[in-house]
């Protein structure tokens, strides 16, 4: 059973998770219909970023799933019988 704590630690991540959805569906769909003079583009950064943050996120995400699986499989090794 969860715990208060888990609950509101599980409902910010998803309200993050929503957020950062939301900012990024206007930011790669919706601008670049909306002018270049437009407030809009005040609170958004440059559009080649639009492809580089995701690339830099998925490579660190990619990193860290197999340093993950190099450590559970280095402590499950098992030593070599000597006959």
């Amino acid at each position: 059973m969860a715990t208060g704590v888990d609950q509101a630690v599980g409902m910010s991540l998803v309200v993050f998770s929503l957020l950062l959805f939301t900012y990024y569906s206007v930011w790669v769909i919706i601008l670049p219909f909306v002018d270049s003079d437009h407030i809009l583009h005040m609170y958004f950064l440059p559009r080649e970023y639009s492809v580089i943050l995701p690339g830099i996120a998925a490579v660190i995400l990619l990193l860290c799933i197999g340093a993950f699986t190099a450590v559970i499989m280095w402590k499950n090794r098992k030593p070599k019988k000597v006959d």
